[in-house]
């Protein structure tokens, strides 16, 4: 998809207002602003005697947000949801009734050519959620070796085929740098051997990239440690993952931290409805534990 103007379409919008159960004067925060779409129900529902703490690695999903939630009770912050208890130091915020995070892409973030997410992008191969820090997936991919390259994609990407998709790299390159997000789809679909599936062989690809270049598991794994401390007795932490290696430490990090009490003993997934409105819902997996 490459049109500028998308709406994106919050994933599990009902279920989050459901286990969060927003109330006036509340203070929440969704450590992942995306498009808005769960921070501006949550917002109307707190009121103006509430707030919602929105963070967002992406400066332009903030600088957006500043513009659509204008008027609601946003704060719409630029950083990383793991940096959280110096946020609310900064806020001058003891505790919070509540914290999403929704692991997923943006639908703005897929649109934009810019950025690199969308396969059929023809723009740079970013994949940074901040493109003013770090290094881009097409740096990263066009000085790897080939070790290195079939490493991170099998570990980030559960990619079977991860040695012949990093071969096919390095051929490439030998050639001219591979610099779009579409030129290196294509790479990879003739890589990987076999039908095509539901599926897009470079999905896994791009998972794996899009991990590695924005340290994702290990925001998560410092959020997970981090974030439990920022709760008051009885809030909430709801987290969206889009696959197992978000999912797994989720799970476990509910089940065996001794500050929570796992809510959900099985993941929570998008109903019939949502699915057939919403594709991104497919792959969701809705966990929720409460501080004790």
């Amino acid at each position: 998809m490459t049109e500028p103007d998308v709406v994106h379409v919050p994933v599990m919008l009902d279920e989050v207002v459901q286990w969060l159960a927003p109330r006036a004067g509340m203070v929440l925060v969704d450590g992942t602003l995306g498009g808005g779409g769960h921070t501006r129900a949550l917002a109307e529902r707190v009121g103006p005697e509430g707030l919602v703490i929105a963070l967002d690695r992406d400066p332009a999903a903030v600088e957006a947000a500043q513009r659509s939630l204008a008027g609601l009770p946003v704060r719409a912050l630029h950083g990383n949801y793991c940096d959280l208890p110096e946020v609310l130091v900064e806020q001058r915020i003891d505790a919070i009734d509540g914290v999403v995070l929704d692991l997923g892409l943006s639908s703005d973030q897929l649109a934009d050519p810019q950025r690199g997410f969308s396969f059929t992008s023809n723009g740079p191969l970013d994949l940074r959620f901040d493109p003013t820090r770090g290094e881009s997936a097409a740096r990263l991919i066009n000085r790897l070796s080939a070790q290195h390259l079939a490493d991170l994609i099998y570990v980030y990407g559960e990619e079977r085929y991860s040695r012949r998709i990093a071969a096919a790299i390095v051929e490439q390159r030998h050639e001219h740098p591979i610099e779009s997000a579409a030129d290196l789809a294509e790479l990879v679909r003739r890589a990987v051997p076999g039908p095509r599936q539901r599926i897009d062989p470079a999905t896994r690809t791009f998972q794996a990239l899009r991990i590695a270049v924005n340290d994702e598991l290990k925001s998560l794994d410092i959020a997970l440690r981090r974030l439990p401390d920022c709760l008051r007795a009885g809030a909430r932490m709801v987290v969206i993952s889009f696959h197992s290696l978000e999912d797994r430490p989720v799970k476990e990090a509910f089940r065996n931290d001794l500050r929570l009490q796992a809510l959900t003993k099985k993941p929570v997934t998008a109903g019939p409805e949502e699915l057939a409105r919403n594709s991104r819902a497919r792959s969701a997996k809705l966990r929720v534990a409460a501080r004790k």
